[in-house]
Parts: C-alpha cells; sequence; structure tokens
C-alpha cells in the first residue's frame, strides 16, 4: 500500500452504548465501521470482479463492467445529446464512415482506418450503457466486421503495409472497442481475436515493431489491452509481450524530456510507465507517470481547467493561457486520470478528471452536441473559422465549432463522458463499492462475500450541488464496505448514515470507509461545503482563477452565434458522405459581443466581500452548462484594461504586465462556471482596489 493511513473506528450517533468501539465489519448490528484511508488495502482480492492476476499488481479499484451504471440527471441528458448529436449521428454524415469501401469492412477498402475505431471507442459503450438497440446493432456490424478480419497469421484489421512493418495504431484503438464488447456480450470470439492478434505480435522482431510516430507514442494503450486478456486468460506469454511492449514504445520516463511534445500524446501516453509499473512493481516506473504529468503542467499548463497550452504541440514561449488543447486531448486526459485512479488509488486522479470535465471538455462542444471545436482555450474571446498561427500551433480553421472538420476529434470525442460514466462507482478489493468520481447514476454491483447484488443510487446536482446522496436497494441485507472520497478541497465534509452523522476525522483529500450490515433503502449522505479559493498562476502575470468546490469560474461574456456554411469553412481534409445535407449540419463562429478585457479586484484578505456566490434554480432541461442556463454564478468587480485586445494574430492578447494601466471606473461583472463559458476568460489580472 502506497503511504499509511490512518484508522478511525467510530460508532453512529444515536448507537447502543454496549457496542465496542473497534467492532468488525462482520457484526451485524446497525453500527458503522469507519476508516479514514489514503488508499484501499489491496491486500484482500475480490471475489465478484476480476481485478489484476498475479504477478501483476493488484489494482486498487476494480472498473464494473459497461452497462452496469447507469446515468442519471445531467449525465443522462449528457449522453441523450450526444446520442442526438455528433457522436449518434456521425456515421450517417462523415465520409470517413461511409461503408462503401470503407477499410473495416472491405479488404483493400480506402479509408476510415483510425477514425472507425475512434468513434466507435464511444459509440459503443454509450449504446451499452444507454441500452439502445439500435446503437447496439450499428456497434456490431463493425465489431463483426473486425472480428471477420482476422487473418491465418493473427493479424486483424485493414492491412496497411510499410517499410516499417504493418500499422499497429488503429488495431489498438480497436481492441479497446472489442474488450468493451466482450464486457457487454461475453463473446469468446473476442478472447480468441487477441490471443492470435497478441501471437502474431510476438512474431514481428523489435527492429519493425511501434516504428511509426502515432505506434510508438501510444504503445502503452496495446500494453493497457494486453493486461486486460492476462487477467482473463492467464497466457504467460503476454507477460514477455508486455515487456516487448515497453522496450519498443517512446521513453516516457526521462527526467526532463519528452519523447514528443504533442498534446494528445502527452495526455494518452504519460501513463505507459505507469501501467509498466503493475507488472515490475519499480517504483521509478510510476514516479515517471507522476513526473511527466507535473513536468509539462510547470512548463505549459499554468493555466486553470486541468490542461495545458499545446494547440497541437507545446511550444516555449506560448505560455499564456490563450493557448488551448484540443478536444482529442480533453477525452484523452480524462481517460488517462480514471486509468491512474484504478491502477494507483491516489485521489488526486478523481480530483484532476473532474476538473478538466466539468472545466475544459463542455466548452469544446455546442450545446446540441452537433459540432465541436477543434482548439479550446482558458482565455478564448473569438471562435471564428480563420486561420491564427503561430498565434496558435495550427494553420487554418480550427477554433471554429465545425462537424465535419479535425478527423481525429470528429470522431474521438465520443469516449468522454461514456468512459467518465464507467468510472462513477467502482468495486474493491474488499468486496466492497466505491464512489470516487462524483455523478447522479445509479449502479448495479455484486458486493460482500457472497456476491449479493445491490443498486446503489447517486442522487446529486454535482458539481453544482454540495450534497451527493446514496440510497441503496438490496434483496437482502448484506455486510460489504463503502468508500467515499473526501475532495482535497472541502475542509468541513460530513457523512450521515440513515441521518446519523458519522463521527471521524474528515481528512480533505483521503477516503472515508464506511463498513456495517447495509440494508434496502438505508441512505448515506455525503454533505461537501463548498467555498471560494483563487489560484495565482505567477508565471502567467501572476493571473488568477476563481473556484467555487470544483469548479472554476469565468467571465459572463455576451456571446454571439454566426451560422456559416460548413462546406466553406472546414479544413481542407474535411469529408462528408454524398447523401449528407451539409446545411443541416452548420458551423457555428461565436464573437464577443460585450467587453471581457476586464482585471478582477480581488483582496486575499476579504475574499467573501469581493465575490458573491449566487444561485439559481435548476435548469428545467438538466443542462448546466450554457450561459442562460448554469445554477450558479458568483458576482464580482473589476476595471478594464484598454492595451489588452485582439492581436495581430486575430487572438485574445497575451495577459497584460501587472502594471498595464487599468480604468478607474470600478465596474459590476459576473463570473460563470468555465464549462459553460464558451467565450471566456479564466484567467485574470488582478486589481486590489
Amino acid at each position: 500500500m502506497l503511504g499509511k493511513h490512518r484508522k478511525i473506528k467510530s460508532l453512529l450517533f444515536g448507537s447502543f452504548l454496549s457496542v465496542t468501539l473497534f467492532m468488525s465489519c462482520m457484526e451485524r448490528d446497525a453500527s458503522v465501521e469507519v476508516d479514514i484511508l489514503s488508499r484501499p488495502n489491496t491486500t484482500a482480492i475480490n471475489t465478484n470482479y476480476p481485478g489484476n492476476r498475479a504477478p501483476l499488481k493488484p489494482l486498487n479499484f476494480i472498473k464494473l463492467p459497461v452497462g452496469d451504471i447507469k446515468p442519471e440527471g445531467w449525465l443522462k441528458k449528457y449522453l441523450l445529446l450526444q446520442k442526438e448529436g455528433l457522436t449518434g449521428k456521425l456515421g450517417e454524415i462523415s465520409a470517413w464512415l461511409d461503408k462503401k469501401d470503407n477499410a473495416w469492412l472491405l479488404s483493400g477498402g480506402d479509408h476510415g482506418w483510425e477514425e472507425v475505431p475512434y468513434w466507435l471507442k464511444g459509440y459503443g459503450n454509450l449504446a451499452y450503457i444507454l441500452k439502445d438497440t439500435a446503437m447496439i446493432n450499428e456497434t456490431k456490424v463493425w465489431i463483426e466486421a473486425a472480428i471477420r478480419s482476422q487473418q491465418a497469421d493473427g493479424y486483424f484489421g485493414p492491412v496497411n503495409e510499410r517499410k516499417e512493418g504493418r500499422e499497429l495504431w488503429a488495431n489498438m484503438i480497436m481492441l479497446w472497442c472489442l474488450q468493451s464488447y466482450y464486457e457487454y456480450s461475453g463473446d469468446e470470439r473476442v478472447i480468441s481475436l487477441m490471443t492470435n492478434y497478441f501471437k502474431w505480435q510476438m512474431t514481428v522482431p523489435d527492429e519493425k515493431f511501434l516504428k511509426d510516430y502515432w505506434e510508438n507514442s501510444r504503445g502503452g494503450d496495446n500494453l493497457y489491452s494486453v493486461y486486460w486478456l492476462y487477467n482473463i486468460t492467464g497466457d504467460k506469454f503476454l507477460l514477455e509481450l508486455a515487456e516487448k511492449l515497453h522496450r519498443n514504445t517512446a521513453n516516457w520516463t526521462n527526467d526532463s524530456a519528452l519523447p514528443n511534445w504533442h498534446n494528445v500524446n502527452i495526455a494518452q501516453c504519460f501513463r505507459e510507465p505507469a501501467t509498466y509499473y503493475m507488472l515490475t512493481g519499480d517504483s521509478a516506473d510510476l514516479k515517471a507517470s507522476y513526473r511527466v504529468h507535473h513536468l509539462v503542467r510547470r512548463i505549459f499548463g499554468q493555466v486553470p481547467g486541468g490542461m495545458f497550452g499545446a494547440d497541437e504541440n507545446a511550444r516555449l514561449a506560448y505560455i499564456d493561457p490563450r493557448q488551448g488543447t484540443e478536444t482529442c486531448g480533453f477525452v484523452e486526459q480524462m481517460a488517462s486520470d480514471e486509468l491512474m485512479l484504478r491502477m494507483t488509488g491516489d485521489p488526486f486522479w478523481a480530483e484532476h478528471c473532474e476538473d478538466v470535465a466539468f472545466n475544459s471538455y463542455p466548452a469544446a462542444v455546442m450545446s446540441d452536441f452537433k459540432a465541436l471545436r477543434y482548439i479550446t482555450c482558458p482565455n478564448q474571446v473569438v471562435s471564428d473559422s480563420k486561420n491564427h498561427r503561430p498565434g496558435i500551433d495550427n494553420g487554418g480553421p480550427f477554433l471554429a465549432m465545425n462537424p465535419f472538420s479535425s478527423r481525429c476529434c470528429q470522431h474521438n470525442h465520443a469516449q468522454g463522458w461514456p468512459y467518465y460514466i464507467e468510472n462513477l462507482v467502482y468495486a474493491t478489493p474488499d468486496n466492497g463499492l466505491a464512489a470516487i468520481i462524483y455523478g447522479p447514476c445509479e449502479a448495479q454491483a455484486k458486493v460482500g462475500d457472497k456476491g449479493t447484488v445491490v443498486t446503489l443510487k447517486e442522487e446529486t446536482n454535482y458539481p453544482f450541488e454540495e450534497s451527493v446522496r446514496f440510497v441503496l436497494e438490496a434483496e437482502e441485507n448484506v455486510i460489504f464496505p463503502l468508500y467515499l472520497r473526501i475532495p482535497a478541497w472541502c475542509k468541513e465534509a460530513k457523512v450521515l448514515v440513515n441521518g446519523a452523522a458519522v463521527k471521524a476525522s474528515m481528512e480533505p483529500g483521503k477516503y472515508i470507509r464506511l463498513c456495517r450490515t447495509w440494508n434496502s433503502g438505508d441512505i448515506v449522505t455525503l454533505q461537501l461545503p463548498m467555498s471560494l479559493s483563487v489560484k495565482r498562476w505567477e508565471v502567467n502575470q501572476n493571473s488568477a482563477s476563481v473556484n467555487y468546490g470544483p469548479l472554476t469560474f469565468s467571465l459572463l461574456i455576451e456571446e454571439e452565434y454566426r451560422k456559416v456554411n460548413s462546406a466553406e469553412t472546414a479544413i481542407w481534409d474535411s469529408k462528408w458522405q454524398a447523401d449528407a445535407d451539409v446545411n443541416a449540419w452548420p458551423t457555428y463562429e461565436i464573437y464577443p459581443q460585450s467587453a471581457w478585457n476586464y482585471a478582477l479586484k480581488l483582496d486575499a484578505s476579504a475574499l467573501e466581500q469581493c465575490l458573491k456566490v449566487e444561485k439559481k434554480e435548476w435548469p428545467a432541461d438538466d443542462y448546466p452548462f450554457t450561459t442562460q442556463s448554469v445554477p450558479l454564478m458568483i458576482k464580482a468587480k473589476g476595471r478594464k484594461i484598454p492595451s489588452w485586445g485582439i492581436d495581430q494574430y486575430g487572438l485574445c492578447g497575451v495577459l497584460p504586465e501587472a502594471d498595464a494601466p487599468k480604468s478607474e471606473i470600478l465596474e459590476d461583472i459576473t463570473l460563470i462556471p468555465m464549462g459553460a463559458a464558451r467565450l471566456r476568460i479564466s484567467a485574470f489580472p488582478v486589481v486590489e482596489q
């Protein structure tokens, strides 16, 4: 176990005094055993769900099969928008998903090698979660084709012969699609395909293995799939393949340099050493993943929202919050955080996943989920179809909300929310459950020594609400532990079981473990009082971002949406199907219709006097991520900085110097959650008067 944990055993208020303080979790009464932990105890072995098979290090949290967690509230609304929007309809409009001559459906096909699995990775999981028959049937079309494509030597998928050998990157993505399909269906053909494919990989000499740029950077995705299969079959050759994959993957363990500075590669690949650590047990491998994560943020990530400035590639001198990240980068970072959380048990990764999910990702898509933006930035005051290079690294119309541009993000965005929902509730090594990342949902899971099936309902509007309510349903009483995360930002968290407060020192950044005999109808309430805080970004003009609980706030800018022709504004390699109605899928440019160049008035010693939190009614449509529907806002004051405007590249100018002249007029301004602001200033210059 990493670190020491502090154990506190207590009784609920109102429990019988005759019950001893240090009671066993196996005793059948109404009391609860309470522990405060830095990590779960991984010496136990879950008998209900498979974790890592020896010699792999045990998982701290075990993901439930896809579909066993059902979203509710705003998360369900988001998935339904995805279904009716770009994710669900992409197969009807994307040229890369056109079934005619598609490389995944026809040997020698000429398109779709990467885009199909990118899209299917999220589309399929969305289908399983929603239990949507039509979407599941569409998913099976592609899954069946992938299974049929396997050759006698074990290779599967489109054959792209190159001097470096057969292409492996697209297959890495399709493997994840197949794994999800197996979780849903139990189809043993997946196990056979993956076993034969990995045997083929063992025959490829090192000098021809993982040599292409993308597959070389992203070999960790292949490594994860090898572990996944090993945990099912126990085939020893897979451990040998794991070592082969690691030694041929780009080196993400350097102290102060990375193999490349591509934003998606960093977000996706920094986890590879930690994944390999599960086999080696060498703490240096684990530390390497932490080091890469912090290195890129120390240099390029001195901005709110959890990401870093790499609007294709991170570049020295381009560190201002007006630099952005691809939508692909957001969803891959979330997936990495979720994997790191399961492998390490470190609550840091849950915090970081929420930071990206709540504050960065929502603003990258239109509120109807029918278009997305390639690059989204913490400070972004224009979203048009112009070329802003070299202000951003890409040359072309990469800031507009376009449904056809940016082939990678157009398809890869789909995984973000489905994967997030799959990680809301975990199984634990001691046959319990853990709610670590919070959101409204209903999970059905097996718990306890006998595998009793229970339903855990999570009722909340978190992160816009301070209370998370868990309701248990079970056919019989059952003993198991329930883990909850105490967020690092929450200083006065409380837990109640059936209305009675639990006596425990609720340490921020740790877990509370509640073990008792649970009865159907039991209610656990987690109270997470939110407070204002300010983060100063010293290397970026000592700018400030404002937080309230897990939410970061941005200036409310009046947004003007202009509908433009997607065919005229898409990037050069954008394509759509011949019968797709381009007019039904417009691009939106967004322009500011109110001032945005404010310095925020802050007094650190009297924060609540400078910033006033106001709560509004929850939106009737369950969608809180628009400027009109946000249920939280902050009233503040600021002074305009006349010299801060649009720069020569057509972008929000870099943050002004601290002594830049300010207006004498102190104005009222409003801040809203960053995720709802598609135009935004999230890192503010500061004035004290």
